[in-house]
């Protein structure tokens, strides 16, 4: 007893000392919200400054983002891959997710209508600016990467404009595929393609502007991709979703969208 006496009261003191109380870090930690995002890949540069803008005004949450293409990330998401929240470029896919029960509130919201553009390296001698489409069926340009058709949005709506502007059959030998948006134009910066079909939100990119050119397809080749996303009902964060859905979808995210490129439907 007298030896448990004098340690009882060195802690008591050091509680006092310190004004806490037993368990107040673990309270601290679990009031710490970590939010797991899963996002298409032409959002890569905006949507890195936003989250950045983010954490600064929330200091108490974190987002980590995954960029992929949109078509993966519904698979998973219908194999219970355990993601906060799914910001897609082709809102059918939430709708789907939504259908089977599968969003918060039920609920799907539109963020931000995408375009296309042809992007070529400083390194390629091809006037991109002038030649439009067209730079793409010059000799010199031997390969020209897209993202996979099979599961990626911008890719489905790069061949429809390759199609509508009547260069499918020239372009479609020399065609190589990126497993998402970001990749496609990764292939481009490497030189392991002489030019891509870019969203561009990643042409506009002050990372990508530097680097290359681009021209923009026009609407009436491929119309806007829109895009939508969904907080997952399986969330545990659903406060913190929220707040983060809704700090993309006001005015200081849509105005960043824009300098992006993208469009933003109505409120």
């Amino acid at each position: 007893m007298t030896r448990i006496f004098p340690c009882f009261l060195l802690f008591s003191a050091a509680v006092i000392f310190t004004g806490c109380k037993p368990g107040t870090a673990s309270r601290e930690k679990s009031s710490t919200a970590t939010l797991t995002v899963a996002a298409a890949s032409d959002l890569k540069f905006a949507l890195d400054e936003l989250a950045g803008e983010y954490r600064a005004a929330h200091p108490s949450t974190a987002v980590n983002i995954t960029y992929g293409s949109s078509g993966n990330f519904f698979n998973q998401i219908q194999n219970q891959a355990p993601f906060d929240l799914y910001f897609s470029a082709d809102i059918e896919y939430p709708r789907k997710l939504a259908g089977a029960g599968l969003a918060l509130d039920n609920d799907v919201f539109r963020y931000a209508i995408g375009h296309l553009a042809v992007w070529i390296s400083e390194s390629t001698a091809v006037d991109v600016e002038h030649l439009g489409i067209a730079a793409l069926t010059d000799p010199s340009v031997k390969k020209v990467a897209i993202a996979n058709p099979k599961h990626a949005p911008y890719g489905r709506a790069a061949i429809a404009a390759l199609k509508f502007l009547g260069v499918l059959d020239t372009v479609e030998p020399k065609l190589i595929y990126g497993e998402n948006i970001m990749q496609t134009a990764q292939f481009v910066q490497s030189g392991a393609a002489d030019a891509g079909i870019l969203a561009l939100s990643l042409a506009m990119a002050p990372q990508m502007k530097d680097a290359g050119r681009y021209w923009r397809i026009p609407p009436e080749a491929c119309p806007g991709l829109e895009q939508g996303g969904m907080i997952l009902k399986s969330t545990g964060q659903a406060d913190a979703a929220r707040s983060f859905r809704d700090y993309i979808l006001d005015e200081r995210g849509r105005n960043l969208l824009k300098r992006y490129g993208f469009a933003v439907p109505e409120k």
